[in-house]
């Protein structure tokens, strides 16, 4: 059981950059978007076509993962649409200013060379949510091919089609149940920032340990047989961007931590192990129920820790912020491995990961706990 994304994306140029948890912070801001959206999608294409039987569902190489462990896109469509039968591919992009000079829309989103010409694709539309308008537009490929100019965007260093301003705002229309959609986005991409500031958190810890090396002449170990000694050393290795030779074994060893009591900090330790060993190892058969022991041992923990304000208790040394964060990220890449292990392994002992967070018991509340440890 061998995973082969590779022939259906296209690799990116800017991973190597970044490691993989930072890449996947950003790719994720994109996926909870679509996954937020997927219902209002499917009420606006029934009102752009009214009287006839609609459905949509999520389509594409993400539509049961959101991002490729090893980089890359997905080239395919966003959604597919069933229109009285007929297939109606669809688009999805959304901007979070009004005032851009230009919005662009990537040249194989609008078409397809054809003997040296790019034709507009007929068999899809482009849904664009403006969220500070709190509008839409429902657009044709042929429309931004006719209104926009092939050039340079900077920010993407490629090609796209940019359709000027003042002729993209006058297509979008109003739609008041696009605030509760918006929020529900900003609410959650809150959260996925909050959970993320923790590698930057860590690594600043690792950094003062190393230079305490210099500045105070103190030595630096790294201890065996020890979760902490574990955790930092597949931290190291992530950043550096190279995998252990025994990686299969390093999963193994990882599961002998779960024997220990746990509360969220160490439960974060394990999840950021496992999803950093799962993401290079290629699993055998005998390994798979291992590592759905692991999966749903991790999560039924850090969920018994779940407090009705919506943050986390699970140890007296630690604050609630810090247990909620250590909780949020926790759950976060658990789920992440969830559906990466159903979609490429055929696992069907797990229930699917739909929209992200959901496997957060006290979601509102927790949004609001953020949100207010930001305003004070």
């Amino acid at each position: 059981m061998k995973k082969d994304a590779k022939t259906t994306y296209a690799q990116s140029s800017d991973i190597k950059s970044r490691t993989y948890i930072e890449y996947r912070h950003d790719m994720k801001k994109k996926a909870i978007a679509e996954l937020e959206s997927a219902d209002w999608i499917r009420d606006t294409v029934q009102r752009e076509f009214p009287g006839r039987k609609v459905r949509v569902n999520k389509s594409g190489g993400d539509k049961f993962i959101w991002f490729l462990r090893k980089g890359g896109v997905t080239r395919d469509p966003d959604y597919e649409a069933q229109i009285d039968g007929a297939r109606l591919l669809l688009e999805f992009q959304y901007a979070n200013r009004e005032d851009l000079p230009y919005y662009d829309f990537k040249l194989s989103k609008v078409g397809r060379k054809v003997g040296g010409q790019r034709v507009p694709h007929k068999d899809r539309a482009i849904i664009y949510i403006m969220k500070p308008l709190l509008s839409y537009a429902f657009l044709t490929p042929s429309w931004i091919a006719d209104h926009g100019q092939v050039s340079e965007v900077p920010a993407w260093r490629s090609q796209a089609y940019r359709v000027p301003r003042g002729t993209f705002l006058p297509q979008l229309q109003k739609d008041p149940a696009l605030a509760d959609l918006i929020s529900a986005i900003n609410a959650k991409n809150a959260i996925l920032q909050f959970q993320h500031e923790l590698v930057d958190l860590t690594k600043d810890q690792l950094s003062y340990l190393l230079q305490a090396v210099i500045d105070d002449k103190k030595l630096v170990t790294i201890a065996p047989n020890d979760l902490d000694g574990f955790f930092k050393v597949c931290f190291i290795l992530e950043n550096i961007d190279r995998t252990p030779l025994n990686v299969n074994l390093w999963l193994v060893y990882l599961g002998t931590y779960l024997d220990a009591p746990l509360h969220t900090e160490t439960a974060f330790k394990v999840s950021y192990c496992l999803d950093f060993l799962y993401s290079r190892a290629t699993l055998q058969a005998q390994e798979i129920p291992g590592c759905i022991r692991t999966i749903k041992a991790l999560t039924s923990l850090v969920q018994s820790f779940a407090q009705a304000d919506g943050s986390f208790e699970s140890s007296p040394t630690l604050s609630p912020l810090q247990e909620t964060r250590f909780a949020l990220f926790s759950l976060n890449v658990l789920e992440d491995i969830t559906q990466d292990i159903i979609h490429y392994y055929g696992v069907v002992d797990l229930d699917p990961i739909t929209k992200i967070y959901q496997t957060v018991p006290f979601l509102e509340q927790t949004t609001r706990l953020i949100v207010s440890s930001r305003n004070t």
